[in-house]
């Protein structure tokens, strides 16, 4: 399903002004993505590029083509897990936060 503009406008807006919703956006994304809904945790991981630093500008940063980058994280994309881990990186770094990996009981 195609985002309209004016959601990807509000997402874009929020992500600008309030720096916990970023975080907690790129959090949800990679904790999606582990769970084993990659489908649903690359949307969230593409909205929150999308809102914040651009495909243009993690692919320069990771030396990975934004085209290969934004077929990586497509609803059919499936990344190398060394892509996966630098885009994660970088994107942690940028935000100024690290994410961890905890155990829960199922």
């Amino acid at each position: 399903m195609a985002l309209t503009k004016n959601f990807i406008e509000t997402i874009k807006a929020r992500a600008d002004r309030d720096p916990d919703f970023r975080k907690e956006l790129l959090r949800e994304g990679v904790e999606t993505f582990l769970s084993g809904d990659a489908e649903t945790g690359k949307a969230i991981l593409r909205d929150y590029i999308n809102a914040t630093v651009g495909f243009g500008t993690l692919g320069k940063a990771i030396d990975i083509d934004p085209k290969s980058l934004m077929r990586m994280l497509g609803p059919s994309g499936n990344p190398k897990t060394d892509n996966f881990v630098e885009i994660i990186k970088y994107l942690q770094t940028r935000e100024g936060i690290h994410l961890k990996v905890e155990a829960a009981i199922a």
